[in-house]
């Protein structure tokens, strides 16, 4: 196959937005070298990119991005792809005995197209229905996150919520609306800067229409303050 169908057929691949499992896709040496070797070697693949892109890296603007570029690949905007920064989500005993919804709702999605490695930026909001066990608020807003802290594909992020949040709180009763836009949309391609994507997941009780329409309508009350 030639380079140009080659890039070609890849290219159709991220505008159908595939993504290949709902798990992270991830080698099983994926954590041998530690923080500091990774940066390193980034590094110098950033450096080389900006090269061959006719860059002069002795210029003072351009001369610390390829280290600034690897500490923010591997300590930031990537950083929800090693496990060990999953956030510990504590649980405790529902003693209120609160038996209805609890959604947390416009927390804020920064992650990263795995197709062209350009930003997501959007809304997440989430919902479960207590089994007897209850998490604090701000440990939804991390897991979330931990999540969108990876090269992802959204409705993948979606799933990744509720399957963490289930876990944590032993309960199928778990749902996920994100609502973002990609810049690889926005920016670039067809450059439309108004589209955005929704995506949702919904489990358990949520998969009923009666319960998750209540949950859409919590979305859409009028929060402001």
């Amino acid at each position: 196959m030639k380079f140009d169908s080659k890039i070609e057929e890849f290219e159709s691949l991220g505008d159908a937005h595939i993504g290949t499992s709902s798990d992270t896709p991830l080698r099983k040496d994926a954590f041998t070298l530690s923080n500091e070797e990774k940066i390193d070697i980034i590094k110098d693949d950033v450096r080389h990119i900006m090269e061959t892109l006719g860059l002069d890296l002795s210029d003072d603007s351009l001369k610390g991005t390829p280290m600034r570029v690897a500490k923010m690949y591997v300590k930031e905007i990537f950083g929800g792809l090693n496990p060990n920064t999953k956030p510990k989500a504590s649980t405790f005993d529902n003693k209120y005995k609160y038996g209805e919804m609890l959604v947390e709702k416009n927390i804020t999605v920064y992650s990263t197209c795995e197709h062209h490695l350009l930003p997501i930026v959007g809304k997440a909001h989430v919902a479960y229905i207590s089994n007897g066990t209850v998490v604090g608020l701000s440990k939804m807003n991390r897991i979330v996150d931990h999540f969108a802290k990876r090269p992802q594909v959204q409705e993948r992020l979606t799933i990744q919520i509720v399957r963490e949040l289930q876990k944590v709180l032993n309960t199928e009763d778990v749902a996920c609306v994100i609502d973002a836009k990609h810049l690889c949309v926005n920016s670039r391609g067809i450059r439309d800067v108004d589209s955005s994507t929704v995506t949702s997941e919904f489990g358990g009780k949520f998969k009923e229409k009666e319960t998750r329409r209540e949950f859409l309508d919590y979305i859409k009350l009028d929060t402001s303050f």
